[in-house]
C-alpha cells in the first residue's frame, strides 16, 4: 500500500469538493473518532465468538469503516506534517521494546 499515492488521491477528492477548509487537525481527529464509533457499533452486543465470525454483510461494513478511519488518519497526518509510515514504525518499535518477551 503506497500511502503517499493514497494521500495524493485523497487530496484530489478534497480539493475537487472544496473540503480543505474543513480539514483542520481537530476536525479530522473528530471525524476519525466518529468512524471508529461506527466500527464499534457493528460489534456492540456481540459475544467474543460472534465478533470473530461476522456474517458477510457485517464484515463488509466493518471493512468500510476501517477504510474510513485509515483515510481520515492519512489526512490528519498530512495536515500535521507527519509521515504515517514513520509514526507507525516508531510506535511498533516502541511496543516491541516495551512488550516483546523472549
Amino acid at each position: 500500500m503506497n500511502l503517499e499515492h493514497l494521500t495524493e488521491r485523497l487530496h484530489r477528492i478534497r480539493d475537487t469538493n472544496n473540503w480543505k477548509q474543513f480539514h483542520s487537525p481537530k476536525n479530522l481527529a473528530m471525524a476519525a473518532s466518529v468512524e471508529m464509533a461506527e466500527l464499534v457499533e457493528i460489534f456492540q452486543w456481540l459475544s467474543e465468538d460472534q465478533s470473530r465470525q461476522l456474517p458477510a454483510d457485517k464484515l463488509a461494513h466493518a471493512g468500510q469503516e476501517v477504510g474510513d478511519i485509515v483515510l481520515y488518519l492519512l489526512l490528519l497526518c498530512s495536515e500535521l506534517g507527519l509521515d504515517m509510515n514513520e509514526v507507525v514504525r516508531a510506535k511498533l518499535a516502541d511496543s516491541e521494546r516495551r512488550f516483546a518477551h523472549e
